[in-house]
């Protein structure tokens, strides 16, 4: 089985392109948000080291001179801080601090509670590049003397966050069932119009009408195909009435003209008069017949199609005993499908009494062609039909037998109704000659 990367469904199609749209937009979103909350953990993370640095520098510049070393002493290496008294800032291999973080971090130390006299006049705020980046932050103390802390800048990222990741799977699994069901919920009409389709070529007279309700292109869409639906069907009907007035109107002469030739002295004339009129009301019969065919007033009903192949074989073993041998059913016990039993008993009768006619026999058999597909394969032993003429036998009154003799073939009309027949119930008839050039296989496929 081929798999297929672009589903062939119109609503799986249109919610995977609007699912990978929202995808996108999401990843967007994500991104943008993702950048924002970084800026806002560096801001965090300045804001906490100059907070922890302007306290440390308060305790130092109020403790006397010669407290100084161990109160530096106590704090060194707690928070991965490296702290010390220097005469002059020890700021080789560093950088200055962009504006923004240096306005930050003075915001945050003038903001911290402290006696003016205390405050420091002077501060030196620069960067290093280290694994990881530390800032440092040099305080000139009241008296004299720098206080320098080095401290490590590591802030969170946003992804650690337990609500991040979270908030935008919950977002997209909302966003995403939103999708499928609207896109389901708007390409249910097209799906019913499809099925009502296919109802119609199935069973025209039985196909039930469209509801003519819903958005105004739906409403409108159902009204057309209700209208066209009552169209067809009065065409069938007229049609079938005219033929069935022609054949009506045409008995009565040929009983007419049968009774006249009755009358005629010369016996081979008489047999000739009446083998034609036979011909002519055999030819009336099945054009009549293929137009009650295509007419489909048969309702659609549950089906096992294997009782009704071996019906068609049993009768044609009563109707030709000597081929009873050559009839044979191959597949299954059992098999139902919904269908007009009528009409699919007289396609298969037809294809089978034409494998018995042409190849003195026919073989059955019955498997599965595809998934929904039932394949049922007619074959004899006859002498095949020319290639140029597989297709065009299922033309009304086409005949490769060019005779014309009703000994010899039929009307021409058994294999076009065989295969009207079928492809109202929504499949098709092929025929195929055997390998080796003996014998024609019919095969006949049809939905589950």
């Amino acid at each position: 089985m081929r798999f297929r990367l672009w589903p062939a469904s119109l609503a799986w199609r249109t919610a995977l392109t609007l699912l990978a749209g929202f995808a996108v937009v999401q990843a967007i979103g994500l991104g943008i948000h993702t950048a924002n909350q970084m800026a806002l953990n560096h801001i965090i993370a300045e804001r906490e080291i100059a907070t922890r640095d302007i306290l440390l520098y308060r305790r130092v510049a109020l403790a006397p001179a010669e407290d100084r070393p161990s109160i530096v002493a106590a704090e060194q290496g707690l928070n991965g801080e490296r702290i010390s008294l220097d005469p002059i800032p020890p700021f080789s291999g560093s950088f200055a601090l962009p504006l923004p973080a240096r306005q930050i971090i003075r915001g945050s130390i003038l903001a911290f509670p402290m006696k003016p006299r205390f405050r420091p006049h002077r501060i030196l705020m620069r960067g290093r590049i280290q694994s990881p980046p530390r800032m440092i932050l040099s305080f000139k103390l009241p008296d004299q003397g720098w206080l320098t802390i080095s401290s490590p800048f590591h802030p969170s990222a946003p992804w650690q966050s337990p609500g991040f990741a979270t908030a935008f799977i919950v977002m997209f699994v909302l966003g995403a069932l939103l999708i499928f069901w609207a896109v389901f919920r708007l390409t249910a009409p097209v799906r019913t119009l499809a099925e009502a389709a296919e109802q119609l070529g199935r069973d025209i007279a039985h196909a039930p009408a469209l509801p003519e309700s819903g958005p105004t292109e739906i409403a409108t869409a159902a009204v057309a195909f209700n209208t066209m639906a009552m169209r067809i069907r009065r065409f069938v009907e007229d049609r079938t009435f005219l033929l069935s007035a022609i054949g009506h109107d045409l008995r009565t002469p040929i009983t007419r003209l049968k009774l006249r030739t009755e009358f005629l002295e010369d016996d081979q004339q008489r047999e000739k008069f009446l083998g034609d009129l036979d011909e002519l009301e055999a030819m009336l019969a099945s054009t009549l017949a293929f137009g009650r065919d295509v007419a489909q007033s048969e309702a659609s009903v549950p089906v096992d199609l294997v009782t009704l192949l071996r019906t068609v074989l049993d009768e044609a073993a009563d109707i030709i005993p000597e081929c009873a041998d050559a009839l044979r059913y191959d597949g299954p016990s059992h098999v139902t499908l919904r269908a007009r039993p009528l009409a699919l008993k007289r396609a298969f009768a037809n294809l089978i009494g034409n494998a018995l006619k042409y190849g003195d026999s026919a073989r059955v058999t019955l498997r599965d062609a595809a998934r929904d597909t039932l394949r049922i394969d007619i074959e004899d032993d006859g002498p095949g039909i020319p290639a140029a003429e597989l297709d065009r036998v299922f033309e009304p009154f086409r005949r490769v037998e060019s005779s014309r003799n009703r000994e010899t073939g039929g009307t021409g009309l058994g294999l076009a109704i065989a295969r009207n027949a079928i492809r109202a119930h929504g499949g098709d008839i092929t025929l195929a000659n055997k390998h080796g050039g003996k014998g024609l296989i019919a095969s006949v496929y049809l939905p589950r």
